[in-house]
C-alpha cells in the first residue's frame, strides 16, 4: 500500500482522474438519466433547474467515484478485493465506459510503475534489491563483509527457480555492530510492510521461550507458527534474536526446517524461506582477528571471509556457554553462511551519530558528532580502538545536544 506522501499523491491523482470521467446521464455519455430522481415540487427552493442539475452531477460523481475506486483497488490489490457481483455491476446496473476503463488503465500503469504491482502471486512481497543494496552501502557502517555477503546470498536465493532448502544466515558479533539493523533492512526491502508484514516473524529467545520446562510446548507453538506463515506466504522470513540462548529442543525443530528437500518433498515449487539467527556468540574471536590484522598494518577493508570464517566457526563449535554450536544446524552444515560483524571504530560511531541526527531531521555540528563519539567506551584498554557498545544508544545520546 502507499504510505505517507506517496499515498496522498496517489489519491489526489485518482480524484483528479475521476473528475475527468464522463458521468452517466451527462451530455456525450450516451447513457440514460439517473432513475428515481424526479423533479421537486413546483415552488420548492430545490426546483431551480441549475441547482437541480448540480445536485444530480454531485450525486452521480459520488457514486461513480466510489465505483472507480473499487475497480482501481481490485485491479492493483487483488488480495484486498471483496467485490461481489452486485457491486461489480454497480448500484444502478451500468457498465464501465470505454473511456473510463482507459483512465483506469492509465492510473494503474502509473501506480505500478513504482509500486511493483503484480497480476498474480503475493503483492505483500517487494524484493527491492536495488533499495537493499543502497541501504547496505549508505546506512551500514564498517561492515563490508556483511554488506557483500548478505546482498549476494539473499538475492541469489530468491532468484533461484526452485530452491531445495531454506536459506539460513547466522549473524555474529558484538552488540551494536548492526546485526538487528541488517535484519530490519532485509525485512523492509523484501516486504512492503517490513517487520509488520504477516510474512515476517521475529522470535527473541529469552522473551518467547523463557522457561526450559515448557520446551515441548514451545516446540509445538514454533512449528505451528512456521507452518502457518509458510501457508500464508510463499516467501517468508524468520528472525531469531539471541539465538545462542535457544534451547536444544528448539534448535532441533529448526534443523528439520533447514534440511534439504527432494523435488517430490512437501515444499512447494514457489516456497522460499529465509532464517536469520542473530547472536553475540563469536564476537570476541572476531574482534581478536580484526585487532591483530590492524596491528599488522593492514586496513579492515582488506579482511576477507577466508581470514575470519575458520576462526569464527571454530569458536562457535567449541563454545561451552551455548548449545547452538553443538546443534545439528552447525554439525550438519545446515547454516549456509556465518556472517561476521566487525567491531566498530571511532569514525564509525561518528557516522552513526550523524545518521541519528538526520533521521530525526535535527541540525548538528562536527563538534557534536565528536562529543557523542567520545561518550562511548573503547577497548582494548591500551589501544582504545573498538566501541564496546558499537553504535547502540547513539540515538538517545543526541538528546544531550538538543536546544
Amino acid at each position: 500500500m502507499l504510505r505517507g506522501p506517496r499515498r496522498a499523491r496517489g489519491l489526489c491523482l485518482l480524484l483528479l482522474l475521476l473528475l475527468l470521467l464522463p458521468l452517466p446521464g451527462a451530455p456525450g455519455h450516451g447513457g440514460a438519466a439517473w432513475p428515481g430522481e424526479a423533479a421537486d415540487e413546483p415552488g420548492s427552493a430545490w426546483a431551480w433547474p441549475g441547482f437541480q442539475r448540480l445536485q444530480e452531477r454531485l450525486r452521480a460523481a459520488g457514486a461513480l467515484s466510489r465505483r472507480y475506486w473499487a475497480l482501481f483497488r481490485c485491479q492493483v490489490w487483488p488480495g484486498d478485493c471483496e467485490e461481489d457481483e452486485e457491486a461489480a455491476a454497480g448500484p444502478l446496473g451500468w457498465s464501465l465506459p470505454v473511456l473510463g476503463q482507459q483512465y483506469l488503465d492509465i492510473l494503474t500503469t502509473w501506480y505500478c510503475s513504482f509500486q511493483d504491482c503484480c497480476n498474480s502471486g503475493d503483492c505483500r512481497i517487494s524484493n527491492n534489491f536495488t533499495g537493499l543494496e543502497s541501504d547496505l552501502r549508505v546506512r551500514l557502517h564498517g561492515q563490508h563483509l556483511a554488506r557483500e555477503l548478505v546482498l549476494r546470498t539473499v538475492r541469489h536465493y530468491l532468484e533461484m527457480p526452485q530452491p531445495d532448502k531454506a536459506l539460513a544466515l547466522s549473524f555474529h558479533g558484538w552488540s551494536g555492530t548492526g546485526k538487528n539493523f541488517v535484519a530490519r533492512m532485509l525485512a523492509e526491502s523484501l516486504y512492503r510492510d517490513g517487520l509488520r508484514s504477516d510474512c515476517v516473524k521475529i522470535f527473541i529467545a529469552t522473551f518467547h521461550f523463557p522457561h526450559p520446562k515448557y520446551t515441548d510446548l514451545y516446540k509445538e507453538q514454533l512449528m505451528g507458527q512456521i507452518q502457518e506463515t509458510q501457508q500464508r506466504c510463499h516467501q517468508t522470513l524468520f528472525i531469531f534474536d539471541e539465538a545462542e540462548k535457544l534451547h536444544p529442543g528448539l534448535l532441533e525443530v529448526l534443523g528439520l526446517q533447514l534440511e534439504h528437500q527432494s523435488s517430490e518433498g512437501h515444499r512447494a515449487e514457489s516456497q522460499r524461506t529465509i532464517f536469520l539467527f542473530l547472536s553475540n556468540l563469536g564476537g570476541n574471536i572476531i574482534n581478536e582477528v580484526v585487532l591483530n590484522w590492524l596491528k599488522a598494518g593492514w586496513s579492515r577493508e582488506e579482511i576477507t571471509m577466508e581470514h575470519l570464517e575458520p576462526h569464527l566457526q571454530a569458536e562457535i563449535v567449541e563454545s561451552t556457554d551455548s548449545g547452538f554450536g553443538h546443534s545439528r544446524l552447525v554439525k550438519e552444515n545446515l547454516v549456509d553462511f556465518f556472517v561476521p560483524f566487525l567491531p566498530l571504530e571511532y569514525h564509525h560511531v561518528r557516522l552513526c551519530a550523524r545518521d541519528a541526527f538526520q533521521n530525526q531531521e535535527l541540525p548538528y555540528t562536527e563538534e557534536a558528532l565528536d562529543e557523542i563519539a567520545k561518550m562511548m567506551v573503547y577497548v582494548p584498554k591500551e589501544q582504545q580502538l573498538f566501541s564496546s557498545q558499537g553504535c547502540k544508544s547513539i540515538s538517545q545520546r543526541i538528546n544531550y545536544f538538543l536546544p
